[in-house]
């Protein structure tokens, strides 16, 4: 599955891009869509088949599934 996370700030998307390289998965920083909100200007995309709460930090803000054009929150669920 494709994923797109977002950040706090640019600097934890700087961070998040490195540590997902130190877990061997490939990711690339972009511009966030403008469908999506944040307080950082930066994503990063990556692809994973795992369990996403093994990649999630103090940095996430948000964690959206890309589906085509599409973007489905998986983190953090609405409750």
């Amino acid at each position: 599955m494709e994923y797109l996370v977002l950040f706090f700030t640019q600097s934890g998307a700087i961070k998040y891009q490195r540590f997902l390289t130190s877990q061997r998965i490939h990711c690339k920083l972009q511009p966030i869509p403008r469908k999506l909100s944040s307080s950082c200007g930066i994503a990063v995309r990556f692809r994973y088949q795992g369990d996403l709460k093994m990649l999630l930090n103090e940095d996430v803000e948000k964690i959206y599934q890309v589906e085509a054009d599409e973007y489905i929150l998986r983190y953090p669920l609405e409750q």
